[in-house]
């Protein structure tokens, strides 16, 4: 609720123009939530350097910033391969990044900016194995200490989450932390025993 009492002050207290009030909600969006979005939707990149594409939402980041980023985000070996590491300039916008580079970059993102929460939209969705454990590796280290909502069909990505709420048919059908939705053995215990089938539990 502070959040959207914040913007009604503003808003109360000035007559802002369209570009004011656009520049309003998207600075306190920026100070507050970062979004990583599902691979399918393409993270949002420049035709500019890698490190300025790292940069975008907190100019002000030092380089010491931006190389505990790529390192926390697991992004290291994505940079490497680059020609000029994070001086690279991506053409095209980013076209020659495959989609979990992307993530990985995103997540990488969130970490120059440090946003107070993180919302992570199906982050492992749509890439290949080896690329899902960098990126649910990269994504344990970025929520760490801040309040983050995910939003996924894989269970293993949500499966220590403090809080899941389960929907079915957009309405909420139960919540709850992961053993306790499994013993009630409702949706989530069906959805989990469909994937997982055959694993122990």
């Amino acid at each position: 609720m502070r959040f959207g009492e914040r913007i009604y002050t503003l808003l109360r207290i000035s007559i802002l123009s369209y570009q004011d009030y656009k520049n309003i909600i998207s600075r306190l969006w920026g100070d507050f939530i970062f979004w990583v979005k599902s691979p399918l939707t393409n993270v949002l990149l420049f035709s500019d350097t890698v490190r300025n594409n790292l940069k975008y939402g907190n100019e002000a980041a030092s380089a010491k910033d931006v190389e505990r980023a790529v390192r926390m985000s697991r992004c290291e070996e994505v940079i490497q391969k680059l020609p000029n590491g994070l001086d690279t300039v991506l053409i095209g916008s980013g076209e020659s990044v495959s989609q979990g580079q992307r993530q990985l970059l995103a997540i990488a993102r969130a970490f120059v900016m440090d946003p107070k929460i993180l919302i992570l939209d199906e982050a492992t969705s749509n890439v290949d194995t080896r690329t899902e454990q960098a990126i649910q590796d990269a994504m344990q280290m970025v929520m760490r200490d801040r309040t983050s909502i995910l939003i996924a069909h894989r269970l293993s990505t949500i499966r220590d989450a403090d809080q899941i709420v389960v929907m079915d048919h957009g309405k909420i059908v139960e919540c709850g932390d992961h053993e306790t939705l499994l013993h009630a053995k409702g949706k989530y215990y069906e959805l989990y025993m469909t994937q997982y089938a055959g694993i122990g539990i």
